[in-house]
């Protein structure tokens, strides 16, 4: 069996983006005339990880890594919940504004996980399909194409069941639009540092797959 050296911190720090984005979504924010959603500084960089887990290491990684981060939103979100059920202390004042910020995380992370996983596998199915059509060339365009596809489907889903009810159509629509375009932005200027960190990555660890003849099941694991 392979020793991969780099596979558990790149594992730790997706889960760690997931987390703290879905914390973030709690707050819209207004910059330059867009309205979004302020997990969006950071969550874009989980996209950045899955297309190293499926470039590097294959699709069946990356989904192990997906449902690895499916369980650590779960976690997280229970003991939220368990947080907010618990009596505040009198003399702690935050009890309101703590529940107001947390209140809206389960239905966040319900929105997360729903987007994400159909979001995410799509993402890396363009992944690994492209880099066996392309007989492992053109890593750019398929990351890019890759980012397009799984932002366009993740963003929509995202919106609508995290805010429908909550904002405005308009709004929504605003959102999804203006995140959409920001996160593919963010994925291509991040795109000279993903090839390069890549390219080190499989230097390290000795492994470049190609995903021939496996099962694209999001469930087989």
């Amino acid at each position: 069996m392979t020793r991969h050296k780099l596979l558990l911190p790149i594992t730790a720090l997706f889960a760690s983006t997931l987390l703290i984005s879905n914390t973030l979504d709690t707050k819209i924010f207004a910059l330059g005339g867009l309205e979004l959603p302020a997990g969006i500084i950071l969550f874009p960089l989980a996209y950045v990880f899955g297309d190293i887990l499926t470039e590097v290491y294959g699709y069946a990684t990356s989904r192990r890594t997906i449902w690895t981060g499916f369980a650590c939103l779960i976690l997280m979100v229970v003991f939220y919940e368990i947080a907010r059920a618990l009596p505040p202390s009198p003399s702690w004042p935050g009890q309101p504004a703590f529940d107001s910020v947390f209140s809206h995380v389960p239905r966040i992370v319900l929105a997360s996980i729903i987007a994400y996983l159909c979001g995410e596998f799509v993402n890396s199915f363009v992944v690994a399909k492209f880099k066996v059509l392309q007989n492992g060339k053109h890593m750019a365009l398929r990351f890019v194409a890759s980012t397009i596809a799984g932002q366009a489907i993740d963003t929509t889903l995202f919106v609508l069941v995290a805010f429908w009810g909550v904002l405005p159509t308009s709004v929504l629509l605003s959102i999804i639009l203006s995140g959409w375009a920001v996160k593919v932005g963010w994925e291509i200027i991040a795109l000279p540092l993903t090839i390069f960190v890549v390219r080190q990555i499989k230097r390290i660890e000795q492994e470049d797959v190609y995903d021939r003849d496996i099962s694209f099941s999001p469930f087989k694991l």
